[in-house]
């Protein structure tokens, strides 16, 4: 596991969080993760949960320690979580914008946390180490695609200096209904 510079921090009480670049051994947590938004949530637009199988061909594979496109994960110790030691707790990930070589520049990122974490930090820190690593990269804008209503993901956002370029208004239907999706960009 390459640690990509985050340290061991508290981010609540007797819990420490270690971001680091995501590995194979994390793509069981990662599915369950992001299978939980998928059944629960409108903030993605996947309908059908992943097996381990079809994520890491059509997802995890996009990924490396070095270049645009990353994937780092949040794992936290806790003797007092329900979550077990040095569980992954979350993600953020910086992917391909467009499939044409002149988008390449261009990323599109995500950030997930499980529901158990949301207030504890942990956007916050994934968010801060993708754009640390970013920084490094051949990277010129990235972009966020956020589904409406969904505050806490505008406010991280905007946090990290992202702005609102435009709403594609009933964009996916998903729950028997129509969502907005705003668009956000960042300059890197």
């Amino acid at each position: 596991m390459v640690d990509i510079g985050l340290y061991p921090t508290e981010v609540a009480r007797e819990m420490t969080t270690r971001i680091r670049n995501a590995c194979d051994a994390d793509i069981q947590s990662l599915v369950d993760l992001y299978n939980r938004y998928i059944l629960e949530t409108s903030i993605t637009f996947d309908l059908s949960p992943y097996t381990v199988e079809q994520r890491r061909e059509s997802w995890f594979e996009h990924y490396g320690e070095t270049g645009r496109y990353r994937l780092i994960v949040a794992e936290c110790d806790s003797e007092s979580s329900s979550v077990e030691n040095s569980q992954v707790v979350g993600y953020a990930s910086s992917s391909k914008f467009a499939t044409k070589a002149a988008y390449d520049t261009s990323v599109e990122t995500s950030i997930y946390v499980a529901a158990e974490f949301v207030n504890a930090g942990i956007g916050n820190q994934l968010y801060s180490a993708l754009f640390k690593v970013l920084e490094m990269e051949d990277v010129h804008r990235a972009y966020a695609g956020v589904t409406l209503p969904n505050e806490a993901s505008m406010a991280i956002h905007r946090k990290f200096g992202f702005k609102q370029v435009g709403v594609f208004q009933e964009v996916g239907r998903k729950f028997n209904r129509y969502w907005d999706v705003a668009w956000l960009e960042k300059s890197l």
